[in-house]
């Protein structure tokens, strides 16, 4: 008689894609404890490291192990040290530190558990309202933000040459940090920073922090709404078209435009900017649910509807640049 032959089953990837989340949820937990910096010193065991961040080991162990799969952690014995990985960029100090960054993650993660209900309602469920912020609040909003930021205006002056520029316009700049970083790498640059008025105070709170008070202004204005003043060889706009709705996101554009002088520049980045089969890069048109989350109109914006608006703004030269992390860099130039 001819034995049953035992089907193996087949990979569940309902299960895999579930389970993918404790990773990030754990390098969370680590980032809001801090317990990356004190292991700078050397490995320490759980009871050691609890002691240095005031917490009882006894759910912390569960944690540490956590991250140790995770990749974050070390683990000889009953001693936990920091990966390489950690000790870059989750150690406070550390010049590529990004651990400040977790206030931002868990906004944006737990707005994306509401999607159902947001679809269902047809309103965001994670509304970001800024004027609905108490000033601190926003600070600690920004907190989070500020190293993005920064990131970002580093990393246009290097990739783009801004020699000939005198004068940079940041639209939506929040805590002014990608405009600091560029009058930082580029002196004989005087920058501007424009933003709601309720957040112009924080953007000033981190001007003076970096002393940047001679290089970088802040002003208030409604850019969708309002008419801009004076007159700029190149503008920024980082994650800012993303949070409104089309009409609105043509319409910022155009005014920007009125202040860039002829053969100007424009510099869009963020991670709102999409292929036009809306499909790809595959993490953005994920992200993309935070966005239905957290704004009444705004989402992820597809190449040519950027192309659209800002030819009608009289652009061209029109270039679009997919970094490494799926976000994109669009630039143009003002020709009419």
């Amino acid at each position: 008689m001819k034995s049953a032959t035992l089907e193996r089953p087949k990979e569940n990837p309902i299960e895999k894609i579930a389970t993918s989340v404790y990773p990030p949820f754990a390098m969370l937990a680590g980032m809001q404890l801090d317990l990356f910096t004190p292991l700078k010193e050397g490995p320490m065991n759980a009871e050691q490291i609890a002691t240095k961040i005031g917490v009882s080991s006894t759910k912390l162990k569960a944690l540490l192990y956590a991250l140790v799969v995770s990749g974050f952690l070390n683990v000889k014995g009953e001693f936990f040290s920091n990966t390489d990985a950690a000790n870059r960029f989750l150690v406070k100090g550390s010049p590529s530190c990004v651990g400040d960054i977790h206030a931002l993650l868990s906004t944006m993660w737990n707005a994306a558990l509401k999607t159902a209900e947001s679809i269902r309602t047809g309103v965001p469920q994670a509304k970001l309202n800024y004027s609905d912020m108490s000033q601190d609040e926003l600070q600690q909003f920004f907190l989070g933000e500020h190293p993005y930021a920064v990131s970002y205006g580093r990393d246009l002056v290097e990739r783009y040459n801004f020699s000939s520029y005198s004068t940079l316009l940041d639209v939506g700049g929040g805590s002014g940090g990608l405009a600091i970083a560029v009058s930082e790498a580029c002196p004989h640059i005087k920058a501007t920073i424009v933003d709601l008025p309720k957040i112009t105070p924080v953007t000033q709170h981190y001007i003076d922090e970096a002393g940047a008070g001679n290089k970088v202004k802040v002003i208030s204005a409604d850019v969708v709404r309002e008419f801009l003043s004076g007159s700029y060889d190149a503008a920024v706009m980082s994650a800012f078209l993303q949070v409104l709705s089309p009409d609105d996101a043509r319409c910022a554009i155009r005014n920007v435009s009125k202040v860039i002088n002829p053969g100007g520049e424009i510099y869009i980045r963020g991670y709102g900017i999409i292929d036009n089969t809306r499909t790809s890069p595959q993490k953005l048109v994920g992200f993309n649910l935070v966005y239905i989350n957290v704004y009444d109109e705004g989402q992820a914006y597809t190449e040519q509807e950027h192309k659209d608006w800002l030819e009608e703004a009289g652009f061209g030269d029109f270039r679009r640049t997919i970094l490494d992390d799926g976000s994109s860099i669009i630039t143009a130039r003002k020709i009419k």
